[in-house]
């Protein structure tokens, strides 16, 4: 026979411990509540021939109960104790980022929680009697909290990109409202990241990469889309239309939207659209 007790006076996690027993899948396993000095005991004896799967039960829940009921209150200390520089607010917006992180890789991040915390388990309930869930949560899932750390650090990593990206749109958007615009009106021809600048009579405009290099103190090589943005806050047209020749908006145009707001027209079927679709060369643009 197999004897295990598991302490705690948490009565959530007790809930769900009794709650999991109830349901246990396999047989001659019996279990009772009893209050003792200092914890709550969940007595639990099993009087099978198959101790290993047992213990593989007994295991497998623990790790769920974690995740399940625990882990947002392990990742708030991980953000109190590591990253404390952060109001309650941003720390919010971080915990939330996390979330995101998980769900968008949720199946492969569970199998790695789950397995570090039920190899942990499986472990020392092999060989101990008693788990004081408590002590355990904080002193022997280290596999586990590392895992957690990770995905912190990553969200923490967005969070403070994301913040910069609104930094930088909320200094753009001041500048060029501070700007007397020119009342031109510009086109933006945008298919696959790639862009094409058109002024307001369908003549492309030149945009050469010699005429921003002496603003770049780096090496670092920059995409159309980065002289397109240059070339609108040096010109700061009254009325910029953007022809998605596609039917998505990716992140720079959402960039676009952000910082000249309503100045930004969006459209996916006008002559322009219509042409450039079928293949029109740019020099046929300006014939429209």
């Amino acid at each position: 026979m197999k004897s295990l007790c598991i302490k705690t006076n948490n009565s959530n996690l007790l809930q769900y411990l009794l709650n999991e027993l109830q349901h246990l899948e396999i047989e001659q396993v019996y279990f009772s509540e009893k209050q003792f000095r200092h914890y709550k005991n969940i007595i639990i004896h099993y009087t099978g021939d198959n101790e290993e799967l047992f213990i593989n039960k007994i295991s497998s829940f623990l790790s769920l109960l974690v995740i399940d009921e625990l882990e947002e209150e392990l990742i708030n200390k991980i953000l109190i104790q590591n990253y404390f520089y952060f109001d309650v607010n941003e720390r919010k917006e971080i915990l939330n980022l996390y979330f995101d992180i998980t769900a968008n890789d949720f199946s492969d991040i569970f199998d790695k929680k789950f397995k570090a915390l039920f190899e942990s388990f499986y472990s020392f309930l092999s060989s101990h009697k008693s788990l004081v869930l408590k002590g355990f949560i904080n002193f022997r899932i280290k596999a586990y909290m590392e895992i957690l750390d990770d995905i912190v650090n990553e969200a923490v990593n967005s969070f403070i990109i994301e913040k910069e990206y609104l930094e930088f749109i909320s200094l753009l958007r001041l500048y060029i409202n501070s700007q007397p615009n020119s009342n031109k009106t510009v086109h933006i021809i945008y298919s696959n990241s790639d862009s094409l600048l058109l002024d307001e009579n369908k003549n492309i405009i030149d945009i050469t990469e010699e005429v921003f290099k002496a603003k770049y103190l780096s090496d670092i090589t920059f995409s159309s889309n980065d002289y397109i943005l240059n070339s609108l806050l040096t010109l700061l047209p009254s009325k910029i239309y953007i022809h998605l020749i596609e039917p998505y908006i990716d992140e720079f145009i959402h960039t676009l939207q952000a910082i000249f707001e309503n100045r930004v027209t969006l459209c996916t079927d006008c002559n322009i659209c219509k042409l450039y679709k079928n293949n029109q060369t740019k020099k046929d643009l300006h014939t429209i």
